[in-house]
């Protein structure tokens, strides 16, 4: 399955399809989630769901970014949508983001009328702009991101109406703030949000697929090769099956 560029977007369309997951990455990879996040979306689309990732360029307005990631991915789904791509007449749409990718999905549950059947937030990052970027805040600027840290809490609680969430941490991630949000989510629709922690870091959701060719006889280079695959992805295959599973609890999953 090739990814193909629709209206400013990277999508994977597979021929069956069970699902649509709206992909927006962190605040300094998401120029290009099409590499950056290729092994996990691509994995996601071999089950059989639509990912459309939306590339952004991070700024202080996260409203606006919000508002245009939005605007972008309907774009593409008017296009696919004219090609007949889309060939059930209802498919669920679920939000996949990570990092800042979350806030914005966030934001766009709060501040826009969507339909949602629930969204997936990884390693949510809801920092200050002083704390995401340290050197700066030796420079004494009054700089911020829009809505702040507080405003955006203030924002979910307030109007965050997607009710199906799963929020992910990793064991080794020093920038995390899931557990504050889950705080908030729980509060609103309780068993509806799940809080999942996961071996792994900040980065674990990175990673491009390397695929590892044996020769005729299997040697041990070969062996060494399945096991840094195994090694090097486990923590991303753990994701992934979270994932999955989460989406459909009755999938069987696969290694």
């Amino acid at each position: 399955m090739e990814w193909q560029e629709l209206a400013g977007n990277w999508a994977l369309v597979p021929r069956r399809h069970v699902g649509i997951i709206h992909f927006l990455g962190g605040a300094f990879v998401a120029t290009a989630p099409q590499v950056t996040y290729r092994r996990l979306l691509e994995k996601l689309s071999d089950r059989g769901y639509i990912v459309i990732a939306t590339p952004f360029v991070n700024t202080l307005d996260h409203r606006t970014i919000a508002q245009e990631v939005l605007t972008s991915f309907e774009r593409t789904m008017d296009r696919l949508d004219r090609r007949g791509a889309l060939r059930r007449r209802y498919l669920p749409i679920y939000g996949l983001g990570h990092s800042l990718g979350c806030k914005l999905h966030l934001l766009i549950g709060s501040l826009f009328s969507v339909e949602r059947a629930g969204n997936i937030l990884i390693a949510t990052n809801n920092y200050a702009f002083n704390d995401a970027i340290p050197m700066v805040s030796q420079l004494d600027l009054p700089v911020e991101f829009t809505p702040t840290p507080r405003e955006t809490e203030h924002i979910i609680n307030q109007s965050y109406h997607v009710k199906r969430n799963l929020l992910v941490q990793f064991t080794d991630d020093t920038i995390d703030q899931s557990a504050a949000i889950y705080k908030i989510l729980h509060r609103r629709f309780a068993d509806m949000v799940t809080l999942r922690r996961l071996r792994g870091n900040h980065l674990t959701p990175l990673g491009a697929e390397l695929t590892w060719q044996p020769g005729t006889a299997f040697s041990p280079l070969d062996a060494l090769g399945q096991w840094f695959n195994q090694v090097v992805y486990q923590e991303l295959t753990q994701l992934q099956q979270e994932i999955l599973q989460w989406l459909n609890p009755l999938m069987v999953m696969e290694d």
